[in-house]
């Protein structure tokens, strides 16, 4: 039966000899978790219980991680709906199963000093004279925008001169889906947006910014953005990761470290789930673990208790 699914997925569902080879080596292992060789596997010998207790086995005997578990369930699960549809069993037993929940990554973000940094007026050495190129110029703004608005980089790539509202401070954004939503953006950011726009006018001729779809950053490109991030951001900070979205988590955890709300958070980020912003409030209470481990005279050293 398994290599009947296995030439399935593999013919049929053209599937890649990778996966195909992950399925066969996850189903044989459930099979010898039984006691079984896979070509003696018998469907009307197993229950959920039989699932359930090889996915413990791999949580606490073989140490696997929620994610690889999960991922093995999958081919379970594709296998015992491969056999209904066969008419080889009259349910799928593991239809009711619920995985371990992965642990999600915690965000990274930028320290408030490196932002500092990257921000400053040419302090970091990046540039001698920073208005002697429009190109620098265009540069300061791209991290000053990823940083104080949150947008993503196709959001950035996407915006136009009329996404500006400069008069209110305000930038119009179009989320996924083209789900629009309106972000504030303070005087000094207003003030290099339009410093920006005359240089870049002045220097590129042929550019009709009055059109609404002529892009504000003409010729930016997801790969140069990427640059642009990585050598800006990667002068400043010893993270591993440099990427445009990295500043959009730091946007969100300076927002709440300095007392914004998860719903603003949330409206301001575009997010359609508040659960989805939600993992930006374990962020900042990691940062008060650490900062009480080190400050608290009770939470220092190995050995706290009394002798």
């Amino acid at each position: 039966m398994i290599q009947h699914f296995l030439e399935y997925i593999a013919v049929e569902r053209r599937y890649s000899n990778r996966t195909v080879e992950a399925y066969r080596d996850d189903l044989r292992d459930f099979c010898r978790f039984l006691g079984w060789e896979p070509e003696d596997f018998n469907p009307e010998n197993v229950d959920e219980t039989d699932v359930k207790e090889w996915m413990l086995d791999m949580l606490e005997s073989q140490h696997q991680s929620p994610r690889s578990v999960k991922r093995r369930l999958s081919a379970l699960r594709s296998f015992y709906k491969f056999l209904l549809r066969q008419g080889k069993v009259k349910r799928d037993i593991t239809a009711r199963v619920i995985p371990p929940k992965a642990d999600k990554p915690l965000p990274v973000f930028f320290r408030e000093e490196e932002m500092q940094a990257a921000l400053s007026n040419g302090d970091n050495g990046l540039s001698a004279k920073r208005s002697d190129s429009v190109t620098v110029q265009r540069d300061d703004l791209i991290i000053s925008l990823l940083y104080q608005t949150g947008m993503r980089q196709a959001e950035l790539l996407n915006l136009t001169d009329a996404d500006f509202d400069l008069a209110q401070g305000q930038v119009r954004i179009f989320g996924k889906r083209r789900k629009e939503r309106v972000v504030p953006i303070g005087p000094k950011l207003v003030e290099q947006i339009r410093a920006y726009m005359e240089f870049r006018d002045s220097e590129i001729s042929n550019l009709q910014s009055s059109i609404s779809n002529v892009k504000f950053f003409p010729n930016l490109t997801k790969y140069s953005l990427y640059t642009i991030v990585r050598t800006r951001m990667g002068a400043v900070s010893t993270l591993k990761k440099h990427s445009p979205h990295v500043l959009r988590h730091t946007f969100a955890t300076t927002m709440l470290d300095n007392g914004a709300d998860i719903r603003t958070i949330q409206t301001l980020l575009g997010h359609a789930s508040i659960s989805t912003t939600q993992v930006y409030t374990h962020t900042t209470f990691e940062q008060i673990k650490r900062v009480y481990s080190a400050t608290h005279p009770r939470a220092k050293g190995q050995n706290t208790n009394p002798k």
